[in-house]
């Protein structure tokens, strides 16, 4: 149980970082970033399953 909860930090916190620094870099709202960093982990699986 303890490991769960240590790897779900771990993955909000890149999570959190992910969506802050993307909200940085193109000046949007986090509301926007999280909407980017989204649409491009779908379009970087699509790629990697040969559908883009």
């Amino acid at each position: 149980e303890e490991e769960v909860y240590r790897k779900l930090d771990q993955r909000m916190t890149e999570a959190t970082h992910s969506v802050l620094d993307t909200a940085e870099r193109y000046k949007v709202d986090n509301r926007t970033a999280a909407y980017v960093v989204s649409v491009k982990r779908v379009a970087d699986a699509m790629k990697a399953r040969g559908w883009y």
